[in-house]
């Protein structure tokens, strides 16, 4: 949008509009704008309106509504302008005509980075979903890591989305609820963003589970009266004692969000009437004293629960929630949850960071806010060093974002918080990286634990480690949080990249000393770049897991020569072409004995699912089902067949596996007695020694993937397995 049709719409001497007006007057409440507020306001609404013009949402009414409506739930947030402004145009970059520039230029580098953060990736061809969310979700968290605002208009953003789902597909209506479900909702939690949380999860039940969204809602309003008059008999006798210690509080029920009370029917298996039955009531006090002495009254009124006693007043949870809790037998024996807090402690507790801006006056507000992304900054340190997989980062994301937490401690009496279910190697690698790494064992309390045992809250925990160990392949199947996976992956992915570049290195100066006619070694080391690669190590790394072969290199490389020597084939060659030799052929629909190719890029071998294309030039190549250069053949309108092998019921097949493991005595041994055991034939076996790690290819004959699956399964029980390969 030009400036001059900017400076039009500002000089209209129309009067603002009412919806205007109730946007500023939304945040009155806890933040005062000034006229400068006000004026810039109105400016970035105008801005927002006209390049919205004309566009419509899938529901037919204006789209304007949707910037309008996200920047007042900002506003009733009671976030500052800038954060309001940027709810206002966080559609612009990805909807309209505006650019990134022309909000720099026109409202400065602060507005146009949050509206950037904000903005999906444009202009990218991804080859699924799955990897758009991926990467989608990946820059805003890094816009994140500089301004947490980014993720406040996000929440904000979703949540009208949530409100206005019902104009949408029933697939994309269910796919939005299940992402809000499995990553905002946690987001919001983990900004202590209760309030937040709460109501998009009641609306993700109302998108996925609509009948039981409507049974609660009826629930809760028929046992409305009946609740509200026991929560007026058991407040009395409270508010009264309380009175008398010359305490003034402020207690109320505290009603229960729908999703709280699916979750607890589904997860205990119970009716309505037993999980809604758990009362709960918060006690609103001056000071932070004041919650312990309401503590002691409650306690000598009514009979607490043992076990149901929780202060996180004095250790605050990751979020920075602090409350106490304390359950009680009522009237009657029902239970009754108690919660006392102060009237900010309250407030962050339900809006969270956005509780921070209404208490900027007297205090760093920087200092406030940078509290709660540190376990963010942590988490996006893991997320850069992940793999490129989009289900590797979202999985990732997704592990961090837990809810239910324990308190642990060093023998040091500095505590520590984790996820639960959460272990020793999770407890050392937050204590720190190079304390995982080197983890061999752990003492709880004084006593000797495995490292895949559960830690408790309370425990103290002292970490054995040793200069020789290493992160374990295993450890992955039992570490909860980010921190542990990302360091043992990295770890995993760094060792696995420096064996692939050694052995590169060495094919290479094999292939040179095979063909000395040649410059091979020298020519390859200028010239790699031609084959796709900037840096020479990870040219070498490829050639050493098999991603460059030698026949590619001399194809490319040296096409006009005479001299090329016959390729030697290597064992996976061999292997593939004896696994092939006993079929009869390909059904193609159908139909036997078809002309076909197999595809290099996957090698099928008898029992692997596969499918057909027709392609141009080369007849019916044959690929496994899971090919990941499928989506590519696609797209170029390859033809797809229905194929099969023709096979007889009872034939046996080739397979071949690849094992690495940590190097000890009898290793070998037990791998290869274990095989024999399930009465499965060793057709050939090849292996060697990188100094502590050990690599195996075995080909085994076996009757079909069941049979192969289960000798995976059983393989990895074998000690010191760190990973199976089926190639």
């Amino acid at each position: 949008m030009t400036r001059p049709l900017i400076d039009k719409v500002l000089s209209r001497k129309s009067r603002r509009p009412q919806k205007f007006y109730a946007l500023v007057r939304s945040s009155e409440e806890g933040i005062s704008f000034n006229k400068a507020d006000e004026d810039f306001l109105w400016e970035v609404y105008s801005f927002a309106r006209e390049a919205h013009r004309g566009q419509l949402r899938k529901s037919g009414e204006p789209y304007f509504e949707h910037p309008y409506q996200t920047a007042l739930i900002l506003a009733e947030m009671n976030m500052d302008p800038v954060t309001i402004a940027c709810g206002l145009m966080h559609d612009v970059i990805e909807d309209t005509n505006v650019r990134y520039e022309d909000l720099d230029v026109r409202f400065g580098p602060e507005v146009a980075k949050l509206v950037e953060g904000v903005t999906k990736i444009s202009g990218i061809s991804f080859r699924n979903r799955q990897e758009e969310q991926a990467d989608n979700f990946r820059k805003m968290l890094l816009s994140v890591a500089e301004d947490i605002r980014v993720l406040i208009i996000k929440l904000a953003d979703r949540f009208h989305n949530m409100q206005t789902l019902d104009s949408l597909p029933p697939v994309k209506r269910r796919r939005i609820a299940i992402e809000t479900r499995d990553v905002y909702a946690p987001l919001a939690h983990r900004l202590g963003m209760f309030k937040m949380k709460s109501a998009l999860e009641d609306l993700v039940l109302k998108a996925l589970d609509p009948e039981a969204y409507k049974f609660l809602m009826k629930k809760v309003r028929d046992k409305r009266g009946e609740r509200e008059k026991y929560i007026a008999s058991f407040v009395e006798p409270l508010n009264n004692a309380l009175k008398e210690q010359g305490l003034k509080a402020a207690i109320f029920g505290r009603p229960k969000h729908f999703y709280s009370i699916y979750k607890k029917m589904k997860s205990r298996n119970k009716p309505f009437e037993e999980i809604y039955d758990l009362l709960a009531i918060r006690v609103i006090v001056p000071h932070k004293e004041d919650c312990y002495t309401v503590l002691g009254v409650a306690h000598d009124l009514f009979t607490p629960v043992m076990d149901r006693f929780k202060d996180y007043v004095a250790n605050h949870k990751a979020n920075y929630y602090q409350s106490i809790h304390t359950t009680v037998y009522g009237e009657g024996g029902r239970v009754v949850e108690i919660q006392i807090r102060t009237q900010e402690m309250d407030q962050i507790a339900e809006e969270g960071i956005a509780a921070h801006w209404r208490y900027k006056e007297g205090r760093t507000r920087a200092d406030e806010v940078d509290k709660y992304v540190g376990w963010l900054r942590d988490l996006i340190d893991v997320l850069k060093t992940e793999s490129g997989d989009p289900k590797d980062f979202m999985d990732t994301l997704k592990i961090d974002l837990f809810k239910d937490e324990i308190f642990v401690f060093t023998p040091m009496g500095d505590l520590i918080r984790l996820p639960k279910g959460a272990t020793s190697v999770d407890f050392a690698f937050e204590v720190h990286t190079a304390v995982g790494y080197r983890c061999i064992g752990s003492k709880v309390d004084g006593k000797m634990v495995p490292l895949n045992g559960e830690l408790k809250s309370g425990e103290t925990v002292e970490i054995i480690t040793s200069e020789n160990q290493r992160p374990s392949y295993a450890w992955l199947k039992f570490v909860k949080t980010s921190k542990a996976v990302g360091a043992i992956k990295r770890y995993i992915r760094k060792t696995q990249f420096d064996e692939s570049v050694q052995l590169g290195k060495e094919i290479i100066d094999k292939e040179n000393q095979k063909n000395k006619r040649l410059p091979f070694s020298k020519t390859v080391q200028k010239r790699f770049k031609e084959l796709g690669y900037d840096d020479l190590e990870r040219f070498y790394a490829a050639v050493g897991s098999g991603l460059v072969t030698t026949p590619a290199i001399y194809s490319k490389l040296f096409p006009q020569d005479s001299t090329e020597p016959e390729v030697q084939k290597d064992l996976d060659s061999l292997f593939i072409e004896k696994a092939r030799q006993n079929i009869k052929g390909i059904k193609v629909q159908g139909i036997v004995n078809m002309m076909v190719n197999f595809a290099k890029c996957c090698n099928p071998i008898p029992g692997d699912a596969i499918i057909g294309f027709v392609s141009r030039g080369r007849g019916i190549i044959i690929h496994k089902s899971d090919c990941s250069n499928i989506p590519a053949l696609l797209k170029e309108n390859e033809r797809l067949l229905d194929v099969d092998w023709d096979v007889d019921r009872n034939q046996q097949f080739l397979a071949q596996i690849k094992i690495m493991g940590q190097e000890r005595k009898n290793f070998l041994k037990d791998v290869v007695e274990l095989i024999s055991s399930t009465n499965t034939n060793i057709v050939s076996i090849d292996g060697n020694v990188d100094d502590t790690i050990i690599h195996v290819s075995l080909v085994l004959q076996v009757g079909n993937l069941k049979h192969l699956s289960r000798i995976i399964s059983k393989i990895q029980g074998v000690q010191g397995i760190i990973s199976i390969e089926r190639k």
